[in-house]
């Protein structure tokens, strides 16, 4: 890859516009801030840039524009974006890129999540304790549930981080009604405990235990990975989209999957 790049400083920060080429393909970086470690860091939540911090090799190149689309990270010719939440807002993003790009999406899953309780300023701690809820690689559904039909794409692929993670709250009355008027004001890394990378359907596929009897139901697939019948819903149901699960039939009002 050849580059030419420029830095320059401006109100105590520092900027870097580049410009690269390889096989063709010309990504210019222009005016991203860099932290202290280089990173292009934007106006980004603590989670995105921890992990962003987190995943980062050297040689990487940050926030490049790709197709009309910034991209979070690029590595030779593999483009990575980081997705803390809410799929369905990049499901539009990703499908052009997958068109013509090898696209790896990171999505974070927290085993262990910490609250914090700030006084309203954020001058004080009230309280820290750890959150009851325990979530598992399987939760990735709740969001692939967007995008089924990038599972079977060749060029998409999903890196699962299961994390520890701190989640900072103030009570300014504009949180929910579950939360007692908190809310969530930043969400931070504390450890990534591992990772898991699918990179083609069948990868979804092996989720579902060889041992499940045949046809089953969700409650069935509930009850064999110890998930929510939630989950088991949106995880059949992505996974019917993606051409892995077939519908057979019936159970009474249960649908039959195979």
């Amino acid at each position: 890859m050849k580059e030419r790049q420029n830095c320059f400083h401006q109100n105590g920060a520092r900027f870097h516009s580049c410009r690269y080429h390889q096989k063709g393909l010309r990504l210019n970086v222009v005016c991203i801030a860099l932290g202290n470690n280089g990173i292009g860091t934007l106006k980004e939540k603590s989670l995105h840039a921890d992990i962003k911090k987190w995943y980062a090799q050297p040689g990487d190149q940050f926030e490049v524009p790709v197709d009309g689309f910034i991209i979070d990270i690029v590595r030779d010719n593999l483009l990575i974006e980081i997705q803390t939440s809410n799929f369905s807002s990049v499901k539009e993003k990703l499908r052009a890129l997958v068109s013509k790009r090898h696209v790896r999406l990171v999505h974070p899953i927290s085993t262990e999540n910490w609250i914090v309780r700030e006084s309203l300023n954020g001058n004080s701690i009230i309280g820290r304790r750890r959150s009851p809820k325990r979530m598992s690689v399987y939760d990735m559904f709740d969001e692939l549930v967007s995008i089924p039909d990038l599972m079977r794409n060749q060029n998409f692929e999903l890196e699962i981080l299961l994390i520890k993670s701190e989640e900072t709250r103030r009570r300014d009355g504009k949180g929910t009604w579950r939360r007692g008027g908190w809310s969530i004001y930043d969400k931070k890394l504390l450890e990534v405990e591992s990772t898991k990378l699918f990179r083609s359907n069948s990868e979804f596929a092996s989720l579902v235990p060889e041992e499940l009897e045949r046809p089953f139901t969700t409650t069935d697939l509930s009850f064999a990975l110890g998930i929510s019948k939630r989950i088991a819903r949106k995880m059949a149901y992505s996974l019917r989209k993606s051409g892995t699960l077939v519908q057979v039939g019936r159970r009474g009002n249960a649908i039959l999957y195979e």
